[in-house]
Protein backbone atom coordinates (compact mmCIF):
# COMPACT_ATOMS: atom_id res chain seq x y z
CA UNK A 1 0.00 0.00 0.00
CA UNK A 2 1.14 3.99 -0.71
CA UNK A 3 -1.96 5.24 0.69
CA UNK A 4 -2.64 7.99 -2.72
CA UNK A 5 -5.83 9.73 -2.75
CA UNK A 6 -6.98 7.70 -5.52
CA UNK A 7 -6.06 4.34 -3.63
CA UNK A 8 -7.70 5.68 -0.39
CA UNK A 9 -10.60 6.18 -2.32
CA UNK A 10 -10.93 3.08 -4.28
CA UNK A 11 -10.14 1.78 -0.73
CA UNK A 12 -11.97 3.19 1.49
CA UNK A 13 -15.29 4.84 -0.65
CA UNK A 14 -16.14 8.37 -0.65
CA UNK A 15 -18.28 9.06 2.45
CA UNK A 16 -21.67 9.38 0.40
CA UNK A 17 -22.93 6.56 -1.25
CA UNK A 18 -24.32 9.34 -4.46
CA UNK A 19 -20.58 10.14 -4.70
CA UNK A 20 -19.40 6.45 -5.96
CA UNK A 21 -19.62 4.71 -9.13
CA UNK A 22 -22.81 2.32 -8.84
CA UNK A 23 -20.41 -0.57 -10.29
CA UNK A 24 -17.85 0.03 -7.11
CA UNK A 25 -20.95 0.11 -4.87
CA UNK A 26 -22.35 -3.10 -6.04
CA UNK A 27 -18.60 -4.60 -5.03
CA UNK A 28 -18.67 -3.76 -1.78
CA UNK A 29 -21.93 -3.24 -0.82
CA UNK A 30 -22.54 -5.33 2.41
CA UNK A 31 -26.19 -6.39 2.18
CA UNK A 32 -27.73 -6.78 5.88
CA UNK A 33 -31.42 -7.98 6.64
CA UNK A 34 -32.18 -4.15 6.20
CA UNK A 35 -31.48 -4.82 2.35
CA UNK A 36 -34.20 -7.30 1.99
CA UNK A 37 -36.60 -5.33 3.75
CA UNK A 38 -36.60 -2.09 1.48
CA UNK A 39 -35.67 -4.50 -2.13
CA UNK A 40 -39.39 -5.88 -2.26
CA UNK A 41 -42.31 -5.64 -3.65
CA UNK A 42 -44.63 -4.64 -0.33
CA UNK A 43 -46.31 -1.40 -1.12
CA UNK A 44 -44.68 1.18 1.25
CA UNK A 45 -41.48 1.05 3.13
CA UNK A 46 -39.69 3.66 5.56
CA UNK A 47 -35.69 3.77 6.53
CA UNK A 48 -35.45 5.60 8.89
CA UNK A 49 -31.53 6.01 10.23
CA UNK A 50 -29.05 8.40 11.44
CA UNK A 51 -27.22 10.49 8.58
CA UNK A 52 -23.96 8.49 7.67
CA UNK A 53 -25.87 5.10 8.20
CA UNK A 54 -26.08 4.49 4.60
CA UNK A 55 -29.66 5.19 3.59
CA UNK A 56 -28.56 6.37 0.26
CA UNK A 57 -26.38 3.29 -0.66
CA UNK A 58 -29.38 0.97 0.17
CA UNK A 59 -31.86 2.67 -2.21
CA UNK A 60 -28.69 3.35 -4.76
CA UNK A 61 -28.36 -0.57 -4.72
CA UNK A 62 -31.98 -1.23 -5.15
CA UNK A 63 -32.61 0.91 -7.31
CA UNK A 64 -29.74 -0.09 -9.91
CA UNK A 65 -30.77 -3.91 -8.99
CA UNK A 66 -34.31 -2.90 -10.83
CA UNK A 67 -33.06 -1.27 -13.39
CA UNK A 68 -30.80 -4.46 -14.31
CA UNK A 69 -33.99 -6.90 -14.32
CA UNK A 70 -35.77 -4.13 -16.20
CA UNK A 71 -38.03 -3.35 -14.05
CA UNK A 72 -39.65 0.65 -13.85
CA UNK A 73 -37.62 2.84 -10.88
CA UNK A 74 -37.31 6.23 -10.62
CA UNK A 75 -35.75 8.05 -8.18
CA UNK A 76 -37.11 11.56 -6.96
CA UNK A 77 -34.98 14.01 -5.23
CA UNK A 78 -36.15 16.86 -2.98
CA UNK A 79 -35.70 19.58 -5.82
CA UNK A 80 -38.34 17.70 -7.58
CA UNK A 81 -40.73 18.10 -4.80
CA UNK A 82 -39.77 21.40 -3.48
CA UNK A 83 -42.58 23.53 -4.77
CA UNK A 84 -45.05 20.43 -2.92
CA UNK A 85 -47.41 21.73 -0.34
CA UNK A 86 -45.27 25.10 0.83
CA UNK A 87 -48.08 27.22 1.56
CA UNK A 88 -49.90 26.65 5.43
CA UNK A 89 -52.82 25.09 5.06
CA UNK A 90 -54.57 22.50 7.15
CA UNK A 91 -53.05 18.80 7.39
CA UNK A 92 -55.94 17.48 5.13
CA UNK A 93 -55.05 19.46 2.39
CA UNK A 94 -51.79 19.01 2.93
CA UNK A 95 -52.41 15.81 2.24
CA UNK A 96 -54.05 16.31 -0.54
CA UNK A 97 -51.58 18.22 -2.23
CA UNK A 98 -49.13 15.67 -1.74
CA UNK A 99 -51.29 13.19 -3.15
CA UNK A 100 -51.53 15.20 -6.44
CA UNK A 101 -48.00 16.46 -6.73
CA UNK A 102 -46.09 12.89 -5.94
CA UNK A 103 -48.68 11.71 -8.67
CA UNK A 104 -47.75 13.77 -11.27
CA UNK A 105 -44.25 13.90 -10.57
CA UNK A 106 -44.11 10.01 -10.98
CA UNK A 107 -46.36 9.66 -13.99
CA UNK A 108 -43.48 12.40 -15.47
CA UNK A 109 -40.65 10.27 -14.65
CA UNK A 110 -41.91 6.57 -15.13
CA UNK A 111 -42.81 8.07 -18.89
CA UNK A 112 -39.37 9.32 -19.24
CA UNK A 113 -38.11 6.65 -18.28
CA UNK A 114 -40.30 4.72 -20.74
CA UNK A 115 -38.58 7.13 -23.61
CA UNK A 116 -42.19 8.36 -23.97
CA UNK A 117 -43.54 11.84 -24.08
CA UNK A 118 -45.73 13.77 -21.76
CA UNK A 119 -49.09 15.67 -22.48
CA UNK A 120 -49.79 18.25 -20.23
CA UNK A 121 -53.52 17.78 -19.98
CA UNK A 122 -52.79 14.08 -19.54
CA UNK A 123 -50.92 14.47 -16.50
CA UNK A 124 -53.91 16.89 -14.88
CA UNK A 125 -56.03 13.82 -15.49
CA UNK A 126 -53.80 11.28 -13.55
CA UNK A 127 -53.61 13.94 -10.23
CA UNK A 128 -57.59 14.36 -10.67
CA UNK A 129 -58.33 10.86 -11.09
CA UNK A 130 -55.79 9.36 -8.58
CA UNK A 131 -55.42 6.16 -10.69
CA UNK A 132 -51.70 6.32 -10.97
CA UNK A 133 -51.08 2.67 -12.41
CA UNK A 134 -54.49 2.45 -14.48
CA UNK A 135 -53.21 5.46 -16.24
CA UNK A 136 -49.98 4.52 -16.82
CA UNK A 137 -50.93 0.55 -17.71
CA UNK A 138 -53.02 2.09 -20.37
CA UNK A 139 -50.70 4.64 -21.47
CA UNK A 140 -47.69 1.75 -21.31
CA UNK A 141 -50.09 -0.89 -23.57
CA UNK A 142 -50.58 1.80 -26.37
CA UNK A 143 -47.19 2.94 -27.02
CA UNK A 144 -46.89 -1.11 -27.43
CA UNK A 145 -50.07 -1.24 -29.82
CA UNK A 146 -49.13 1.50 -31.74
CA UNK A 147 -45.08 1.11 -31.93
CA UNK A 148 -44.57 4.84 -29.91
CA UNK A 149 -41.53 3.61 -28.78
CA UNK A 150 -38.50 3.03 -30.56
CA UNK A 151 -35.82 1.78 -28.50
CA UNK A 152 -35.68 -1.88 -28.05
CA UNK A 153 -34.13 -1.42 -24.66
CA UNK A 154 -37.09 0.78 -23.18
CA UNK A 155 -40.06 -1.28 -24.98
CA UNK A 156 -38.04 -4.67 -22.90
CA UNK A 157 -38.85 -2.33 -19.81
CA UNK A 158 -42.19 -1.25 -20.97
CA UNK A 159 -43.28 -4.94 -21.39
CA UNK A 160 -41.71 -6.11 -18.16
CA UNK A 161 -44.34 -3.48 -16.35
CA UNK A 162 -47.09 -4.69 -18.02
CA UNK A 163 -46.19 -8.57 -17.11
CA UNK A 164 -45.64 -7.30 -13.55
CA UNK A 165 -47.35 -4.12 -13.23
CA UNK A 166 -44.92 -2.81 -10.41
CA UNK A 167 -43.62 0.84 -10.30
CA UNK A 168 -40.74 1.31 -7.39
CA UNK A 169 -40.51 4.73 -6.01
CA UNK A 170 -37.27 5.91 -3.90
CA UNK A 171 -36.83 9.20 -2.55
CA UNK A 172 -34.19 10.09 -0.67
CA UNK A 173 -32.83 13.06 1.10
CA UNK A 174 -35.90 14.36 1.81
CA UNK A 175 -34.37 15.99 5.24
CA UNK A 176 -32.23 18.41 3.09
CA UNK A 177 -32.69 21.86 4.48
CA UNK A 178 -35.05 20.20 7.55
CA UNK A 179 -36.14 22.55 9.89
CA UNK A 180 -37.53 21.40 12.81
CA UNK A 181 -40.80 23.54 12.95
CA UNK A 182 -44.19 22.38 13.75
CA UNK A 183 -45.17 23.59 10.26
CA UNK A 184 -41.57 21.11 8.89
CA UNK A 185 -43.04 18.29 10.97
CA UNK A 186 -46.53 18.83 9.51
CA UNK A 187 -45.29 18.78 5.79
CA UNK A 188 -43.34 15.34 6.51
CA UNK A 189 -46.20 13.61 8.04
CA UNK A 190 -48.77 14.96 5.51
CA UNK A 191 -46.39 13.57 2.98
CA UNK A 192 -45.91 9.94 4.64
CA UNK A 193 -49.98 9.72 5.15
CA UNK A 194 -49.82 10.41 1.15
CA UNK A 195 -47.52 7.97 0.36
CA UNK A 196 -49.44 5.59 2.16
CA UNK A 197 -52.97 6.57 0.77
CA UNK A 198 -50.97 6.21 -2.65
CA UNK A 199 -49.60 3.16 -2.32
CA UNK A 200 -53.47 1.78 -0.89
CA UNK A 201 -54.99 3.09 -3.86
CA UNK A 202 -52.81 1.85 -6.51
CA UNK A 203 -51.99 -1.56 -6.48
CA UNK A 204 -48.23 -2.26 -7.38
CA UNK A 205 -46.98 1.32 -6.75
CA UNK A 206 -44.24 0.65 -4.47
CA UNK A 207 -42.84 3.92 -2.55
CA UNK A 208 -39.48 4.22 -0.39
CA UNK A 209 -38.71 6.50 1.70
CA UNK A 210 -35.63 7.64 3.40
CA UNK A 211 -35.44 9.84 7.02
CA UNK A 212 -33.08 10.80 9.10
CA UNK A 213 -33.80 8.98 12.35
CA UNK A 214 -34.14 12.54 14.47
CA UNK A 215 -36.79 13.63 11.79
CA UNK A 216 -39.06 10.56 11.94
CA UNK A 217 -38.85 10.85 15.90
CA UNK A 218 -40.00 14.36 16.01
CA UNK A 219 -42.99 13.41 13.18
CA UNK A 220 -44.39 10.19 15.37
CA UNK A 221 -44.16 11.94 18.24
CA UNK A 222 -45.94 14.58 17.13
CA UNK A 223 -48.74 13.40 14.99
CA UNK A 224 -50.97 10.67 15.80
CA UNK A 225 -51.88 9.70 12.43
CA UNK A 226 -48.50 8.45 12.13
CA UNK A 227 -49.44 4.93 14.08
CA UNK A 228 -50.82 3.79 10.71
CA UNK A 229 -47.56 4.02 8.93
CA UNK A 230 -45.54 2.69 11.53
CA UNK A 231 -45.69 -0.84 10.42
CA UNK A 232 -44.04 0.10 7.64
CA UNK A 233 -40.80 1.51 9.27
CA UNK A 234 -37.23 0.19 8.86
CA UNK A 235 -34.93 1.45 11.77
CA UNK A 236 -31.29 0.75 9.53
CA UNK A 237 -28.74 0.08 12.56
CA UNK A 238 -25.50 -1.79 12.39
CA UNK A 239 -23.93 -3.56 15.11
CA UNK A 240 -20.22 -3.82 15.45
CA UNK A 241 -19.95 -7.12 14.07
CA UNK A 242 -21.76 -6.20 10.35
CA UNK A 243 -19.59 -2.74 10.27
CA UNK A 244 -16.40 -4.16 10.77
CA UNK A 245 -17.77 -7.28 8.13
CA UNK A 246 -18.84 -4.12 5.93
CA UNK A 247 -14.94 -2.76 6.24
CA UNK A 248 -13.39 -6.67 5.43
CA UNK A 249 -15.40 -6.58 2.46
CA UNK A 250 -14.45 -3.29 1.12
CA UNK A 251 -10.89 -4.45 1.47
CA UNK A 252 -10.96 -7.62 0.13
CA UNK A 253 -12.92 -6.65 -3.13
CA UNK A 254 -10.45 -4.19 -3.71
CA UNK A 255 -7.63 -6.69 -3.02
CA UNK A 256 -9.68 -8.08 -6.18
CA UNK A 257 -10.96 -11.06 -3.37
CA UNK A 258 -14.42 -12.07 -3.23
CA UNK A 259 -16.37 -13.22 -0.18
CA UNK A 260 -20.09 -13.58 0.48
CA UNK A 261 -21.99 -11.27 3.20
CA UNK A 262 -23.34 -14.76 4.70
CA UNK A 263 -19.46 -16.36 5.37
CA UNK A 264 -18.58 -12.62 7.20
CA UNK A 265 -20.77 -12.80 9.24
CA UNK A 266 -20.39 -16.21 10.39
CA UNK A 267 -17.07 -15.09 11.49
CA UNK A 268 -15.65 -14.53 14.83
CA UNK A 269 -14.49 -10.48 15.05
CA UNK A 270 -10.85 -11.83 15.86
CA UNK A 271 -10.77 -13.83 12.00
CA UNK A 272 -12.62 -10.93 10.27
CA UNK A 273 -9.73 -8.97 11.45
CA UNK A 274 -7.59 -10.71 9.42
CA UNK A 275 -9.09 -9.59 6.66
CA UNK A 276 -7.32 -6.01 7.39
CA UNK A 277 -3.84 -7.39 7.54
CA UNK A 278 -2.80 -5.89 4.77
CA UNK A 279 -4.15 -2.12 5.66
CA UNK A 280 -3.07 -1.57 8.92
CA UNK A 281 -1.27 -3.01 11.99
CA UNK A 282 -3.52 -5.96 13.61
CA UNK A 283 -2.05 -3.99 17.11
CA UNK A 284 -2.83 -1.06 18.57
CA UNK A 285 0.43 -0.27 20.79
CA UNK A 286 -1.67 3.02 22.47
CA UNK A 287 -1.64 3.93 25.98
CA UNK A 288 -3.77 2.74 29.37
CA UNK A 289 -6.63 0.17 28.48
CA UNK A 290 -5.42 0.81 24.68
CA UNK A 291 -1.97 -0.80 24.80
CA UNK A 292 -1.89 -3.81 22.60
CA UNK A 293 -5.31 -4.17 21.74
CA UNK A 294 -6.71 -5.29 18.32
CA UNK A 295 -6.95 -2.88 16.11
CA UNK A 296 -10.35 -3.59 14.67
CA UNK A 297 -11.53 -3.18 18.90
CA UNK A 298 -10.11 0.17 18.78
CA UNK A 299 -12.11 1.02 15.18
CA UNK A 300 -15.16 -0.20 16.45
CA UNK A 301 -14.64 1.76 19.72
CA UNK A 302 -14.03 5.01 17.88
CA UNK A 303 -17.11 4.90 15.79
CA UNK A 304 -20.51 6.06 16.05
CA UNK A 305 -21.70 2.37 14.55
CA UNK A 306 -21.88 4.79 10.95
CA UNK A 307 -20.21 3.54 7.98
CA UNK A 308 -19.62 7.28 7.15
CA UNK A 309 -17.43 7.45 10.23
CA UNK A 310 -15.50 4.48 10.02
CA UNK A 311 -15.20 5.46 6.12
CA UNK A 312 -13.71 9.06 7.67
CA UNK A 313 -11.25 7.85 10.08
CA UNK A 314 -9.91 5.19 7.89
CA UNK A 315 -9.20 8.12 5.00
CA UNK A 316 -7.89 10.54 7.77
CA UNK A 317 -5.19 8.24 8.92
CA UNK A 318 -4.41 6.55 5.67
CA UNK A 319 -3.11 10.36 4.38
CA UNK A 320 -1.12 10.34 7.49
CA UNK A 321 0.42 6.93 6.40
CA UNK A 322 1.06 8.63 2.89
CA UNK A 323 2.69 11.48 3.98
CA UNK A 324 4.96 9.17 6.19
CA UNK A 325 5.58 6.83 4.09
CA UNK A 326 4.07 3.83 5.65
CA UNK A 327 2.96 0.69 3.75
CA UNK A 328 0.24 -0.22 6.34
CA UNK A 329 -1.85 1.89 8.71
CA UNK A 330 -0.13 2.69 12.03
CA UNK A 331 -1.06 2.84 15.83
CA UNK A 332 0.94 6.57 15.41
CA UNK A 333 -1.60 7.19 11.85
CA UNK A 334 -4.66 6.77 14.19
CA UNK A 335 -3.33 8.90 17.29
CA UNK A 336 -2.25 11.77 14.57
CA UNK A 337 -5.86 12.23 13.92
CA UNK A 338 -8.64 11.18 16.50
CA UNK A 339 -7.96 14.92 17.46
CA UNK A 340 -9.28 16.38 13.94
CA UNK A 341 -11.64 13.26 13.62
CA UNK A 342 -13.44 14.08 16.88
CA UNK A 343 -13.89 17.94 16.04
CA UNK A 344 -15.53 17.07 12.69
CA UNK A 345 -17.81 14.44 14.67
CA UNK A 346 -18.44 17.66 16.81
CA UNK A 347 -19.27 19.85 13.93
CA UNK A 348 -21.20 17.50 11.69
CA UNK A 349 -23.39 16.86 15.20
CA UNK A 350 -24.12 20.46 15.22
CA UNK A 351 -25.18 20.72 11.94
CA UNK A 352 -27.36 17.63 11.67
CA UNK A 353 -28.72 18.81 14.63
CA UNK A 354 -29.19 22.82 15.21
CA UNK A 355 -32.64 22.66 13.16
CA UNK A 356 -34.00 20.38 16.24
CA UNK A 357 -32.11 22.70 19.12
CA UNK A 358 -30.71 25.56 17.87
CA UNK A 359 -28.44 26.24 20.43
CA UNK A 360 -27.42 23.15 20.64
CA UNK A 361 -23.30 23.96 20.26
CA UNK A 362 -23.46 25.68 23.77
CA UNK A 363 -25.03 22.67 24.53
CA UNK A 364 -22.30 19.88 23.16
CA UNK A 365 -19.33 22.24 24.43
CA UNK A 366 -20.73 22.36 27.26
CA UNK A 367 -20.32 18.91 28.08
CA UNK A 368 -16.27 19.13 28.68
CA UNK A 369 -14.99 17.83 31.81
CA UNK A 370 -15.35 20.55 34.50
CA UNK A 371 -11.34 20.39 36.84
CA UNK A 372 -12.85 18.09 39.10
CA UNK A 373 -14.16 15.56 36.13
CA UNK A 374 -10.41 16.03 35.14
CA UNK A 375 -9.31 14.41 38.21
CA UNK A 376 -11.83 11.58 38.02
CA UNK A 377 -10.95 8.06 36.09
CA UNK A 378 -15.06 8.16 35.06
CA UNK A 379 -14.91 11.16 33.32
CA UNK A 380 -17.59 11.79 30.85
CA UNK A 381 -19.35 8.97 32.62
CA UNK A 382 -22.62 9.98 34.54
CA UNK A 383 -25.54 8.99 36.58
CA UNK A 384 -28.51 10.08 35.70
CA UNK A 385 -28.67 12.36 38.52
CA UNK A 386 -25.20 13.67 37.85
CA UNK A 387 -25.99 14.17 34.18
CA UNK A 388 -29.08 16.41 34.82
CA UNK A 389 -27.12 18.30 37.55
CA UNK A 390 -24.37 18.92 34.86
CA UNK A 391 -26.72 19.72 32.09
CA UNK A 392 -28.59 22.30 34.86
CA UNK A 393 -25.12 24.14 35.21
CA UNK A 394 -25.11 24.34 31.59
CA UNK A 395 -28.24 26.05 30.89
CA UNK A 396 -27.78 28.47 34.04
CA UNK A 397 -30.23 31.19 33.60
CA UNK A 398 -30.08 30.69 29.38
CA UNK A 399 -32.93 27.68 28.81
CA UNK A 400 -32.70 25.54 25.93
CA UNK A 401 -35.92 25.82 23.50
CA UNK A 402 -36.27 23.17 20.77
CA UNK A 403 -37.15 25.12 16.94
CA UNK A 404 -41.05 23.53 17.66
CA UNK A 405 -41.11 25.94 20.28
CA UNK A 406 -41.03 23.84 23.51
CA UNK A 407 -38.91 24.69 26.86
CA UNK A 408 -36.25 21.57 26.96
CA UNK A 409 -36.01 20.02 30.69
CA UNK A 410 -32.71 18.51 31.80
CA UNK A 411 -34.56 14.95 30.96
CA UNK A 412 -35.22 16.26 27.94
CA UNK A 413 -31.86 16.77 26.53
CA UNK A 414 -30.48 13.67 28.14
CA UNK A 415 -33.27 11.68 25.66
CA UNK A 416 -32.58 14.11 23.16
CA UNK A 417 -28.08 13.56 23.33
CA UNK A 418 -29.32 9.68 23.35
CA UNK A 419 -31.20 10.03 20.22
CA UNK A 420 -28.22 11.84 18.49
CA UNK A 421 -25.82 9.46 19.49
CA UNK A 422 -23.77 11.58 21.51
CA UNK A 423 -24.79 9.98 24.58
CA UNK A 424 -24.71 6.20 24.44
CA UNK A 425 -25.97 3.97 27.42
CA UNK A 426 -23.13 1.76 29.20
CA UNK A 427 -22.50 -1.27 31.86
CA UNK A 428 -19.65 -3.22 32.81
CA UNK A 429 -20.08 -6.40 31.27
CA UNK A 430 -19.68 -8.85 34.44
CA UNK A 431 -16.43 -10.84 34.88
CA UNK A 432 -14.62 -8.68 31.91
CA UNK A 433 -12.84 -5.25 31.53
CA UNK A 434 -14.87 -4.32 28.34
CA UNK A 435 -18.36 -2.50 28.13
CA UNK A 436 -21.62 -3.23 26.94
CA UNK A 437 -22.50 0.21 25.04
CA UNK A 438 -26.32 0.65 24.20
CA UNK A 439 -27.49 3.05 21.61
CA UNK A 440 -30.73 4.61 20.71
CA UNK A 441 -31.82 2.56 17.46
CA UNK A 442 -31.59 -0.74 19.52
CA UNK A 443 -33.24 0.68 23.15
CA UNK A 444 -35.17 4.03 22.64
CA UNK A 445 -36.59 4.16 25.98
CA UNK A 446 -33.18 3.59 27.68
CA UNK A 447 -33.67 7.55 28.80
CA UNK A 448 -37.36 7.01 29.73
CA UNK A 449 -38.17 9.45 32.86
CA UNK A 450 -40.04 6.91 34.84
CA UNK A 451 -37.44 3.67 34.65
CA UNK A 452 -34.05 3.19 35.62
CA UNK A 453 -32.55 0.32 33.88
CA UNK A 454 -29.47 0.22 35.89
CA UNK A 455 -27.31 1.92 32.72
CA UNK A 456 -24.72 4.86 32.78
CA UNK A 457 -24.48 7.85 30.44
CA UNK A 458 -21.45 8.32 28.66
CA UNK A 459 -20.12 10.71 26.03
CA UNK A 460 -19.34 8.61 23.02
CA UNK A 461 -15.77 8.19 22.61
CA UNK A 462 -15.47 9.70 19.00
CA UNK A 463 -16.30 13.16 21.01
CA UNK A 464 -13.61 12.97 23.78
CA UNK A 465 -10.77 14.59 21.87
CA UNK A 466 -12.84 17.58 20.57
CA UNK A 467 -14.34 18.10 24.31
CA UNK A 468 -10.80 17.51 25.85
CA UNK A 469 -8.50 18.38 23.94
CA UNK A 470 -5.43 18.49 26.51
CA UNK A 471 -6.35 15.29 27.61
CA UNK A 472 -3.14 13.50 26.17
CA UNK A 473 -3.14 9.80 27.51
CA UNK A 474 -5.91 10.39 29.90
CA UNK A 475 -8.64 9.91 27.78
CA UNK A 476 -6.64 6.36 27.04
CA UNK A 477 -6.51 5.94 30.54
CA UNK A 478 -10.35 5.97 31.35
CA UNK A 479 -11.66 4.67 27.61
CA UNK A 480 -12.87 1.01 28.11
CA UNK A 481 -13.03 -0.56 24.98
CA UNK A 482 -16.15 -1.60 23.20
CA UNK A 483 -17.05 -5.36 23.79
CA UNK A 484 -17.37 -7.86 21.42
CA UNK A 485 -20.68 -9.29 19.79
Amino acid sequence: MNFTEEQIFKLFGPEAAEDESIERLQEYYFKSDVYDNIHNDLPLKILVGHKGIGKSATFKVSFEENNRKKRIAIWVRPDDIMEICQDNKNFLSMIRDWKSGLSKIIFQKVLENAGLQLDGSLGTTVCAAGKLINMITETFKKSIDEKICTDPIKEDTIKTYLKNNKIYVYIDDLDRGWEGTVEGIQRISALLNAARDLTNDNKGLCIRISLRSDVYFLVRTSDESTDKIEGAVIWYSWNQHEILCMLAKRIQSFLGNSITDKNLLKLPQFKIANYYDKVFEPEFNGYGKWQNVPTYKVLASMIRRRPRDLVKLCTLAARTAHKKSHELITTDDWMDNFDYYSQERIQDTINEYKSELPDIERLLLGMKPSNRERHTAGEFIYTKDELIKKINIIQGDKPFIFSKGTKADPEELITFLYKINFLVARKNVEGRSEIDRRYFEEHKYLSNRFMDFGYKWEVHPAFRWALYPDAGRDIFSSLSIDREI
